[in-house]
């Protein structure tokens, strides 16, 4: 073979080599291509999924947020509807209060009128509010003096521990001065006075208690407790009977 031409077949077989070797890099080049798309798929992939737990996340939490929402509402509904129940008791206890004094006022041929103020406490105790409101009831309600005392009475012997227990003793010295029965009277209101010193019942309490004394011919244990009235509430309409009450001893 001459050399010319063996040395083109060279060549020739040296070209054919570097086309069969040139496809190479671009097949790796396509498979390093595809792991990035799996890559970035797979990212997507976990980018979708976050965003679907954040979004339940939120939904619960707004459901959460809605019920507490509902259950603030009724809390507030509730204990708006609950003072207004204290407020109408208190309310009815002072009308009653007014009425059993006018009753007390005129049979003394007194036209003087009593501030009262409203009830210092109320029991959380059912049965307690039932009891005492039935008492009272039959004054405010039937006009029945005389079987409010017995209920009353009955009252401090089931519940010695109320709250309405000085509540309970001025109604019955009222109800005992309604009855001229001035000795029992006495004896309530004195509890009253003397066991708590902290109810708004003892100013009236201590006026009552003092007209008595001064019935009874005790002027001066009168005197002395009109004079701790005055002293003790100087700006209570008691207080200004009281004076009034002195002047004429």
């Amino acid at each position: 073979m001459k050399p010319n031409t063996i040395l083109a077949a060279f060549f020739l077989m040296s070209g054919s080599a570097q086309v069969w070797a040139a496809p190479a890099p671009v097949s790796e080049a396509a498979n390093s291509d595809q792991t990035i798309e799996e890559r970035i798929s797979q990212l997507e992939s976990m980018m979708r999924t976050r965003n679907l737990l954040q979004a339940e996340l939120q939904q619960q939490l707004n459901l959460l947020q809605e019920e507490v929402s509902q259950v603030r509402g009724v809390t507030e509904e509730q204990s708006y509807k609950l003072e207004k129940v204290l407020q109408r008791q208190r309310e009815l206890y002072q009308e009653i209060e007014n009425r059993v004094s006018q009753a007390y006022d005129q049979s003394q041929t007194s036209t003087a009128t009593t501030d009262i103020t409203p009830e210092q406490a109320f029991s959380s105790n059912l049965s307690e509010n039932e009891a005492y409101d039935r008492a009272v009831n039959m004054i405010m309600k039937d006009k029945r003096y005389d079987a409010a005392i017995p209920e009353f009475q009955r009252f401090l012997q089931t519940y010695p521990n109320s709250v309405y227990v000085p509540n309970a003793h001025y109604w019955l010295g009222q109800l005992f001065l309604i009855k001229t029965k001035s000795s029992d009277a006495k004896s309530h209101f004195e509890t009253v006075v003397t066991n708590f010193p902290e109810s708004n019942k003892r100013p009236e309490a201590m006026l009552k208690l003092g007209t008595i004394l001064n019935e009874q011919g005790k002027t001066t244990e009168a005197k002395t407790l009109l004079n701790k009235l005055i002293k003790e509430y100087p700006s209570t309409t008691p207080a200004k009977l009281a004076t009034e009450r002195l002047a004429k001893m």
